[in-house]
């Protein structure tokens, strides 16, 4: 593996020569001239590593392209080199569940639009896309042996369930082999590098010191043709969103009995809440109220000439690549205005989406981003390609001239930054937890599970920490016969942190959808300061998904008799929360140390170098000033009491008494009054109990377990 990213072709593609025409949605390519094809072929056999120098002595074979999150031909070094190194390609979509159960329905849309498109593009080369449905090692594995392929080109991932996809598929090619003489297809890992950079071992973990370094952006790749196909093969045809939607729905439901719940993500809160019913709704209901949006073949719906929002909602930018080129140049010429009806259309959702300063471009362009439709680097090149038309062919060291132009650059930037982090986590970093990378709404969320058997239990950290808070207790409540699993919120630790407006009701989603979507059973939830709150949400709006909660030192109040539910995910940030989170994050990093050892009055030597020096790189990460916005902005309004009310003799909280941020004998009170069968502990440590006193509460969240194992009763089913 480290051999693999050592090779320049796929980790620092070499920069070709400039494009020379402007993509158009009507013409959104041009092939290379005799002489640029002649220089890529010569730079791509200069660059060959180990893998790729294997694939071209095995050059009479077939090669299988397997698209995931690439659905382009443009800007696709594999596709490239695959088609100098073989003499056949064969182009492959897998519908797979592993892949489809992270879309929502509109990215299901969109994927089909994008496939739809990226075959078109293929037939234009000579090529075209096979369609398949099922386990992509079973599909691949048949294939194979179908076209007697040498290779099989395949983008690398780091999440967590495609890393395992992947291997699984490894695994069967090699299985297939039929004897020692017939060698089984080799698998070439490839990735679109964003920067200069050969070695992930060379990154340094802060943004500050990788930002030092001035790595140069790797330039776009061009299309190449593509060899023909020889071959009479079944190529399979697009489903329709119905059935696309049925497929999903079918697959994950006998794969996770918590699917169905996931349901309730398309109510509003305020509804679920006020019909108090919490739970799924029936997945044959689901289907059927879907049903006339998705009977008819996806090619004939109509919509809008040349309008890039191709789904029924209208959020985000979609089609093919032309047509998203299209749209990131009428988003980048924003101020200029404009008379065609589509960019007009651009603009007006531009500023619908632009829930705060360049938040709109993460929001429009995100999912063609996440499918593939276009490169992060295509969108840099593009963005500096028309900043340099505005300023006379020269960039300023003071910032772009445009708005759209330094939301579009900050988005791109900041999503390699946590992209080559999650890479690094899973092929470099060796720490005491295996770091695992999920991707909720797009966004990459780091966590880890230790365990393999018994009760699930999840820990949920406080603001500004991550799930490495909870060091000294994973493993200790995992050896008592539990699995736990703990996780880094989204805006905090290494996990991502975009460009858009948090709020405490986004945050729970997030739990929720941790525990549907990886946990996959009920749990027991823990959660320290805020992350409290947090759990508290979950279990108060979805407490089918909850056995029991334990809060260390929680954020939240108690109103004695409140009724009203005032949970939202609408939120107006302050005008001055800008100045104030920038002002907020200064302090914290000239003060940290002295901060988190006064929650560890018991024993300040557990806020050790390694805690803070973590905090502090974090504080350095893109998007880290949006983060604190939210600071201003908190709505914890509705009280613990309420949330919790279904939980009796089902919550305990831990208390340490000595933390500097409430008074805890009072709030200890106020629950043991209002919260009806609540247990309550205390202990003498300050505002981080878990971290600074594990061997005291280790054993206490131990015991909690195991007695609400012996009288558990879904809380969802008995009210």
């Amino acid at each position: 593996m480290a051999a693999l990213f050592s090779c320049p072709l796929f980790s620092s593609y070499p920069p070709f020569p400039p494009r020379r025409k402007h993509y158009s949605s009507s013409s959104p390519f041009t092939l290379p001239s005799p002489a640029l094809k002649f220089e890529m072929s010569r730079l791509v056999r200069a660059n060959l590593g180990p893998e790729l120098g294997a694939a071209e002595t095995s050059s009479k074979g077939a090669a299988i392209i397997w698209y995931k999150h690439d659905l382009r031909i443009d800007d696709h070094p594999a596709l490239v080199a695959a088609s100098h190194h073989h003499p056949m390609l064969l182009p492959l979509y897998i519908f797979d569940h592993r892949i489809l159960s992270r879309f929502s329905d509109e990215m299901l849309q969109l994927l089909l639009f994008a496939l739809e498109d990226l075959r078109k593009s293929l037939k234009g080369q000579g090529s075209n896309l096979m369609i398949r449905f099922g386990n992509a090692e079973t599909v691949i594995q048949h294939l194979a042996r179908e076209v007697k392929a040498t290779s099989i080109y395949a983008e690398e991932e780091v999440e967590y369930e495609l890393r395992r996809m992947l291997d699984a598929v490894k695994e069967a090619l090699a299985l297939a082999t039929v004897s020692s003489a017939e060698a089984y297809p080799r698998m070439t890992m490839w990735r679109t590098p964003f920067y200069g950079m050969k070695n992930l071992e060379d990154m340094p973990e802060s943004y500050d010191g990788f930002k030092k370094l001035k790595l140069p952006v790797v330039s776009p790749v061009l299309p190449t043709k593509l060899p023909s196909l020889e071959m009479d093969l079944s190529w399979g045809d697009l489903p329709t969103l119905y059935d696309l939607k049925k497929f999903v729905i079918e697959v994950g439901t006998s794969r996770n009995k918590l699917t169905s719940i996931m349901s309730t993500s398309e109510l509003e809160i305020d509804q679920v809440v006020t019909q108090g019913k919490i739970g799924g709704v029936n997945g044959a209901a689901l289907m059927e109220s879907n049903r006339d949006m998705g009977s008819s073949n996806l090619t004939e719906r109509k919509r809008s000439e040349r309008s890039a929002f191709v789904t029924q909602q209208k959020n985000s930018v979609g089609g093919g690549t032309g047509n998203v080129l299209n749209a990131l140049a009428a988003y980048l010429r924003y101020l200029e205005g404009t008379a065609r009806g589509e960019w007009q259309e651009v603009h007006e959702r531009l500023r619908q989406a632009e829930s705060r300063g360049g938040a709109s471009f993460g929001a429009l362009f995100g999912s063609a981003l996440l499918l593939g439709i276009i490169s992060r680097r295509r969108v840099y090149h593009e963005a500096i390609k028309y900043e340099k038309e505005r300023s006379g062919g020269f960039l300023s060291p003071f910032g772009y001239s445009a708005i759209t132009v330094a939301a579009a650059v900050d988005t791109v930037c900041s999503m390699e930054w946590y992209w080559l982090l999650a890479l690094r986590s899973q092929i470099i970093e060796r720490g005491t937890y295996s770091v695992r990378i999920w991707r909720w709404n797009g966004y990459l969320i780091h966590y880890t599970v230790s365990g393999n058997e018994g009760p699930a239990v999840l820990l949920v950290h406080g603001f500004g920490a991550f799930f490495e808070h909870f060091r000294y207790n994973i493993s200790h409540i995992a050896d008592s016969g539990n699995r736990v699993w703990a996780v880094t919120l989204l805006g905090f630790g290494k996990s991502e942190k975009p460009n858009i407006v948090y709020t405490e009701v986004m945050w729970a989603k997030l739990v929720r959808d941790f525990m549907i979507q990886v946990v996959g059973e009920p749990v027991h939830l823990v959660g320290n300061s805020i992350g409290g709150y947090f759990v508290a949400i979950v279990a108060g709006l979805w407490p089918a998904l909850v056995k029991s909660v334990i809060l260390i030192n929680s954020a939240g109040n108690v109103i004695p008799e409140y009724s009203a539910i005032r949970l939202s995910e609408d939120r107006q940030t302050p005008g001055a929360a800008w100045l104030g989170a920038r002002l907020l994050l200064l302090y914290l990093r000239f003060n940290i140390r002295n901060i988190v050892k006064s929650f560890y009055p018991s024993k300040m030597d557990q806020a050790d170098d390694w805690l803070i020096d973590e905090m502090l790189r974090a504080s350095h990460d893109p998007g880290v000033s949006v983060v604190l916005e939210c600071v201003f902005s908190f709505d914890l309004s509705v009280p613990l009491n309420y949330l919790l009310e279904r939980f009796e003799r089902k919550v305990l909280a831990i208390q340490g008494m000595r933390d500097p941020l409430c008074d805890s004998r009072a709030k200890l009170a106020c629950l043991r009054e209002h919260c009806k069968g609540i247990v309550t502990k205390e202990l003498d440590g300050g505002h981080c109990p878990h971290d600074e006193l594990p061997a005291v509460v280790n054993p206490v969240i131990q015991e909690w377990v195991m007695t609400v194992e012996r009288e558990y009763t879904p809380v969802g089913l008995t009210r």
